[in-house]
């Protein structure tokens, strides 16, 4: 059964420099930012837009290209941007907020990338030290 929602972004990756990247958050949303700066690391959700058709959408097997292996898996088990719904994550650092401007470290999003949602990240609910993955996920980046 498939089921359609409307999707509201909230802000969009205004420069996305291999260090540093900005995220503009939409003046109507600024005031959601309140108490984010207490926080040093921040989950960014955002849209692979250069990923938004309907033959990426379609696809459902990939071999993960970041990470040194070949191996065939379902986009469901690995964070291919190739996917039903185009959503990326990316826990960043949070350098520092200048009104409705976050500057962050660490995110893997493309310039003019729509930003879905920004959540807390809270060690003690994020990190799980003794979580099962693969064997192919030991190497390559992060994420």
């Amino acid at each position: 059964m498939s089921v359609k929602r409307e999707l509201c972004f909230i802000g969009v990756v205004e420069n996305a420099g291999e260090q540093e990247a900005k995220i503009r958050i939409f003046p109507e949303f600024c005031a959601g930012l309140k108490g984010i700066e207490d926080f040093s690391h921040i989950i960014i959700l955002y849209w692979a837009h250069l990923r938004d058709s309907e033959e990426e959408r379609c696809t459902l097997l990939v071999f993960p290209r970041r990470h040194a292996v070949n191996v065939e898996t379902g986009v469901f088990a690995c964070r291919n941007p190739s996917r039903p719904n185009p959503i990326g994550l990316c826990v960043v650092e949070l350098l520092k907020i200048e009104g409705c401007t976050l500057t962050v470290k660490g995110l893997d999003a493309f310039e003019g990338s729509p930003i879905i949602d920004i959540k807390p990240y809270i060690p003690r609910a994020d990190s799980i030290p003794n979580a099962r993955v693969p064997e192919w996920t030991w190497r390559g980046p992060p994420t």
